[in-house]
């Protein structure tokens, strides 16, 4: 199996190292392991492409380049050039430095990348690892390290990737806790938490000039149970169906009657 790796973090992100080792463990010793990712953070991206300017690619090793670019952009560095003649089996998204549940689905680079896979019609996961409030002395990214590869297995061998319009690909997330205690693998909705999912933070900084931080609103507990949101909060591995069709098709209907 060939399979490509990207992120949103950039190239030197501890995440990429546990996304390697995952796809190492996929692949087998006769597979391939690809590394297209940004040669610096882009998280908060979404599935923003490099419309405007060149993107430049350095090779840093054997199958490992920084992309000046997005997620997505690193994708279609993978797939139209450096691997267009040996295209992957699989493309992996992560492990992203954080949770990619809710609302920032929207937001994320990681899911970009991911999203970018299956428009090109080849089987893509967005990985994230959920940091909560971790203990002093647990492994970060412990539950994707341990759980990621036979989440990914079961996914490739048995899940749902369909062939024709908008090709589905899947977002998993891990919970904050050590992997012997996660609770097992839940197939979640995309959540929706109350409240705005970003306020702003003012700032003046030593000059006088003000600037705005982001800052996130309110936390998972509140999303709905069955959502992504929620059950990883409750210590699930959640993993969602998602497409990059948007339209409410629930919608067409009522929205024909009142354009008469």
């Amino acid at each position: 199996m060939r399979i490509l790796i990207t992120n949103d973090d950039g190239i030197s992100a501890p995440g990429l190292v546990v996304a390697e080792e995952i796809a190492r463990e996929i692949a087998g010793p006769d597979g391939e392991v690809w590394v297209v990712a940004p040669a610096f953070e882009q998280s908060g991206v979404g599935h923003c492409v490099s419309y405007i300017r060149p993107m430049r690619i350095e090779p840093l090793g054997e199958r490992r380049f920084a992309v000046e670019g997005s997620p997505a952009d690193c994708v279609l560095a993978a797939v139209c050039d450096i691997l267009a003649e040996t295209p992957p089996d699989l493309v992996l998204s992560g492990v992203n430095r954080g949770h990619n549940v809710a609302e920032d689905t929207l937001y994320s680079g990681t899911i970009g990348g991911a999203m970018e896979g299956a428009l090109h019609g080849f089987r893509s996961i967005a990985l994230s690892q959920y940091f909560g409030a971790p203990r002093p002395d647990m492994d970060l990214f412990g539950a994707a390290r341990e759980h990621g590869a036979k989440v990914i297995r079961r996914l490739v061998d048995g899940a749902g990737w369909s062939k024709a319009g908008y090709h589905v690909f899947y977002n998993v997330n891990f919970p904050a806790v050590p992997p012997g205690e996660v609770l097992g693998v839940r197939a979640t909705v995309q959540g929706s938490r109350p409240g705005p999912t970003f306020g702003t933070q003012p700032q003046t900084s030593p000059n006088g000039r003000r600037y705005l931080w982001l800052k996130h609103g309110h936390g998972n507990a509140g999303a709905a149970p069955g959502s992504d949101a929620r059950e990883c909060y409750e210590g699930y591995v959640t993993v969602t169906p998602l497409s990059a069709d948007l339209t409410v098709r629930d919608q067409i209907a009522p929205l024909a009657e009142a354009l008469g």
